[in-house]
Parts: structure tokens; C-alpha cells; sequence
């Protein structure tokens, strides 16, 4: 009887040990991952900050670029304050500069070079306010426009006169010259009609009022009808990206459209600086004197390097004589720039950054950052 108590309690010890060791087990398993979940938080931590820290001085690279692009424009219109051209130092190709542990690359180009599709607002000036300018520059000696000078001396400009909802595509000269050149691009598919109802679009989505202009255009109800519906901006475009919401702009026409247009933001502007127009895309030119592309192509090649002093010396040319130019035509040109675009982009070891900026030579000639984008596009 002894013996068989003995033996119970060994066994009963033995089953109290093999739980207890397999306590001890569980508990070191479980504080195994404990430790390694807080050292791979830890890790993520220490890596989070240190992209942080990559990034931030990417950013820094970045600024660093904007601010080596103003004393770049202050430099070249310090020489040169009344006019631009490609000529001129800030007009090289795209430059990359070495930089402990990465390196600065960027890109300045003139935004008057290309057509401002803000320019179809409502607020900018009308073909006959554009020919009553175009009148008034021609009494200045020079013959051009110097877009840098006070504003002060500028003479008022004239009070606009009321236009109807009908012919208000038909009066801004930014209309008829993003008319033309869709047609122009020769995009398949797209003729003078899909044209046309592009350019109404666009102005409905510019304008504030909730009446569709003409054919093809398209307002708030035109979008809150699709399956992911929205309103139309009625305000200035922000972004050539934008026209991705607006009605008949499919990919392949904003693809054919980008290296012709451009955004201004918050303004109506619309000057075309000569001296700085692409003379490998011929097709804007082209729109702005409603000519054939020949001719925009040699008048474009007639062109010296460093452009034209003054507009006299632009309309004397010979190729431009056979075009019967309109005031407001005439009034669409300037040779010299108030908008550039930088396009900045900055590598800090594995850290990437990019941007776009918008500066603007204000009256004293001094450069204001009227714009930032944070992105590739």
C-alpha cells in the first residue's frame, strides 16, 4: 500500500514539473516575440526617420534650385531687362549639378511661349479690347512692350464691354487660336467640329454662370450625370491635368496639347513672347497668325538666336508681309517674359524629390514664386 503511494506522488511531481516547464517554455516564446516585434518596430522607426531625414534634404536640394533659378533670371535680365530670348543663360537645356551624396537637376522654360489656357476666362480681354491696346502700343517709340515696366506708366486699360453668353467664345483671341490649333495638330478623329465643342467646353468650365456655350459645351449637369459625378470648376485651371475632367479632352488630345499649352495661375494673360516660341512646333505660330505652316515655318527660321529688340522689327519682316494681320493678332505678341516654370528634381542617396515652380519678374524685377507643385506632374 506504501509503495503505491509513492508511486502516485512521483507521478503526480512529475506532472506538476512538465507543466510548469512547459510554462516556462511558453512564457520565453512569448517574450522571444515581444522582443523581436519591438526590435522590427524599432527598426521600422529607425528607418522611417532616416527617409525622413533623406527626404527633407531632398527638399532642401530642391529649394536650392529654385533659389539658383532666380539669381539666374535677375542675371540675364539685369543684362538684357527689356527683352528675352533663348539666347539668354536661363534658356539651357536641362542642367544637373553633383551634391554630396545625390544630385540637383532643373529646367527653366518660358510660360509665355506657349498658349494659356486660362486665357478663355471670362476676365481676359476680347478681340476689340486687344486691337484698342495693340493702338495704343503703337504710338510708343520703340514700337514693342516692355511687360516689366511699372504699371504705373501703362496707360488704363479700356473698361470692358458687356458680352452675351453667345458670342463670348467668338471675342477672346485665346478661343480662336486653341481652335485652330487642335485643328492644326491633325489628331485623328478630330476635325473643326470636336474642336469647336473642345474650346466650349473648356470655356464653360471657366466661366461661372450654368448656361452651355454654343455646341459642345458642357456644365454642371453634363458631369453630375456620371458615374462618379462632380461640378464644373467655374474658376481658373489650376493644372494642364485638369482638362483630364472636362468634357471631349480624351488622352490623346491632352497628350497632342501639352507641349503647345500651359497654365497661368489666376490669370487671363494672353502674350505670346516671339523670341521664345519652339521653332521645331511651328503649329502654335501657325494658330496665332491663322496662316499655313510653311509660312509659320519661315518666319519661325527668319528668326535670329537671340530674337528681336522690339515688335517693329518683327512685323518688318518680309515673310509676315503677304499675312494680313489683324489688331488683336498683333496684340497677342510681346518680346519679352514675365512667367517662367522651373522644374526641379533632387536625389539625397536612396531619397527622390520633384517639383515645379512658377516665377513671375514683378515691376521692380525682382522674382516672386507665384506657384509650387510637389510631384513629377
Amino acid at each position: 500500500m506504501m509503495n503505491i503511494k509513492l508511486v502516485t506522488k512521483s507521478l503526480s511531481k512529475s506532472k506538476q514539473q512538465g507543466v510548469a516547464l512547459i510554462t516556462v517554455m511558453l512564457i520565453v516564446a512569448l517574450s522571444s516575440i515581444i522582443a523581436a516585434q519591438m526590435t522590427t518596430r524599432l527598426q521600422t522607426q529607425m528607418q522611417r526617420s532616416t527617409n525622413i531625414s533623406f527626404n527633407q534634404q531632398a527638399y532642401w536640394y530642391a529649394m536650392g534650385a529654385e533659389a539658383f533659378s532666380k539669381r539666374v533670371l535677375l542675371k540675364a535680365f539685369k543684362d538684357e531687362p527689356k527683352v528675352t530670348h533663348l539666347e539668354q543663360i536661363w534658356a539651357q537645356e536641362g542642367t544637373s549639378y553633383p551634391v554630396d551624396f545625390g544630385e540637383i537637376s532643373g529646367e527653366i522654360s518660358d510660360l509665355q511661349s506657349c498658349l494659356n489656357l486660362n486665357a478663355l476666362h471670362p476676365e481676359a480681354d476680347t478681340k476689340e479690347q486687344a486691337g484698342e491696346r495693340e493702338s495704343g502700343n503703337s504710338n510708343n517709340s520703340d514700337g514693342g512692350s516692355d511687360s516689366k515696366s511699372d504699371d504705373k506708366e501703362k496707360s488704363p486699360a479700356p473698361k470692358p464691354k458687356p458680352k452675351t453668353k453667345s458670342d463670348s467664345k467668338q471675342q477672346l483671341p485665346a478661343a480662336t487660336v486653341l481652335e485652330s490649333l487642335i485643328v492644326n495638330l491633325n489628331i485623328e478623329g478630330i476635325g473643326p467640329f470636336e474642336a469647336e465643342a473642345m474650346v466650349n467646353a473648356l470655356t464653360d468650365w471657366l466661366d461661372s454662370d450654368d448656361m452651355i456655350t454654343g455646341n459642345g459645351g458642357a456644365e454642371d449637369s453634363d458631369y453630375e450625370s456620371r458615374e462618379f459625378p462632380y461640378l464644373a470648376a467655374n474658376n481658373y485651371l489650376a493644372s494642364v491635368n485638369e482638362l483630364r475632367l472636362i468634357e471631349h479632352y480624351t488622352p490623346k488630345v491632352i497628350l497632342a496639347l501639352s507641349p503647345y499649352v500651359c497654365v497661368l495661375p489666376n490669370n487671363s494673360q494672353h502674350l505670346i513672347n516671339i523670341n521664345t516660341l519652339d521653332a521645331e512646333r511651328p503649329e502654335l505660330l501657325q494658330a496665332l497668325l491663322d496662316s499655313s505652316l510653311d509660312e509659320a515655318q519661315d518666319i519661325l527660321s527668319a528668326r535670329d538666336s537671340s530674337g528681336y529688340e522690339n515688335l517693329e522689327d518683327f512685323y518688318k519682316l518680309p515673310e509676315l508681309s503677304k499675312l494680313q494681320m489683324e489688331k488683336w493678332q498683333q496684340a497677342q505678341f510681346v518680346v519679352d517674359s514675365q512667367y517662367f516654370m522651373l522644374k526641379a528634381s533632387a536625389r539625397f542617396n536612396n531619397s527622390y524629390f520633384a517639383m515645379r515652380s512658377i516665377m513671375k519678374v514683378n515691376e521692380t524685377e525682382q522674382i516672386q514664386v507665384i506657384s509650387r507643385t510637389i510631384g513629377r506632374n
